[in-house]
């Protein structure tokens, strides 16, 4: 029987495009080139805002902090707050949103609540949300829900994602090789934005299959964490990998990992592959343990 999880995860590619369908919609609701941005999330929706916060700089756009919530500064100002939650009742997000008047920017600092439940509690404090209704999902662990904001956010900066869509569905039709189930550790590595893919693939694996993982700006491996690579372990770089960090890994022992596959689309393999490895390890990826789908806090 497959899991919801499973079931869910599979979906990306259709749910991926439905966000950057949606764009026209919703674009007035998102930052405009020059202004300073303040994304917040939780968890995975924090990983997602960074990867969108190095995305948005990169290409000109204006200075973008990406901070979970309760690391909000109120010695910084924005232009605009947006606040990612797939369930639109964490706690420390509704804080924020309370607080955008202070905290993230001066009064009226426009704010914008991407979210996957329309009228949540989070949305009251919102001055507009962006419902992501057909990612929405019952898994504790998230995938489409976080990929497709991401995927709307990317496109919003002018990115044609076709190749990223044709990607994930290439990965969806493979099946993730033994050796992968099988390794006693894996260290993710990125640059730039696609040090939060790694991060938040290094959750994933956590999360679902209770997994020994960690993750690195792929150089900043070399000084020191690549110590722990030796054989059975793989080493798994989301996209281009500094030159000679391969041979340098895989002569400590490590099974080295490139893809010339778009990130996103290799996060959703490794969605796939944490699956694999919970059920081999006869653990259930829909009932992650001490985990519920929202944090609430008393």
């Amino acid at each position: 029987m497959i899991s919801a999880t499973e079931n869910e995860l599979r979906t990306q590619p259709e749910t991926w495009q439905q966000a950057i369908d949606l764009l026209p919609e919703v674009r007035d609701l998102l930052p405009t080139p020059g202004e300073r941005v303040l994304i917040v999330g939780a968890g995975t929706s924090w990983f997602m805002a960074i990867a969108y916060a190095k995305l948005r700089e990169a290409a000109g756009q204006g200075v973008t902090d990406a901070l979970t919530p309760t690391e909000v500064s109120p010695a910084r100002s924005y232009d605009r707050v947006i606040a990612l939650s797939r369930s639109g009742t964490t706690t420390e997000i509704i804080d924020v949103l309370k607080n955008v008047s202070g905290a993230p920017g001066g009064p009226g600092t426009p704010s914008v609540l991407p979210t996957a439940v329309a009228d949540g509690p989070a949305s009251e404090h919102a001055d507009a949300e962006i419902v992501l209704g057909f990612a929405d999902e019952t898994s504790v662990v998230q995938t489409r829900f976080a990929t497709s904001a991401l995927a709307l956010l990317r496109a919003s900066l002018g990115e044609d994602l076709s190749g990223a869509v044709a990607d994930a569905r290439t990965v969806l039709d493979r099946e993730i090789e033994q050796s992968w189930i099988d390794a006693d550790q894996i260290t993710f590595l990125g640059t730039g934005w696609t040090k939060g893919l790694a991060d938040e693939a290094g959750l994933k694996m956590r999360e679902a299959s209770q997994s020994w993982t960690e993750s690195y700006y792929a150089m900043e491996y070399r000084h020191g964490p690549i110590a722990i690579a030796q054989p059975g372990r793989i080493t798994y770089q989301f996209g281009p990998a500094p030159e000679g960090l391969a041979a340098q890994t895989e002569q400590a022992g490590s099974a080295f990992v490139a893809s010339d596959l778009d990130p996103l689309a290799q996060l959703v393999a490794v969605h796939l592959w944490a699956v694999r490895r919970a059920e081999a390890k006869g653990l259930d990826p829909d009932a992650p343990r001490h985990l519920t789908r929202a944090v609430h806090l008393g």
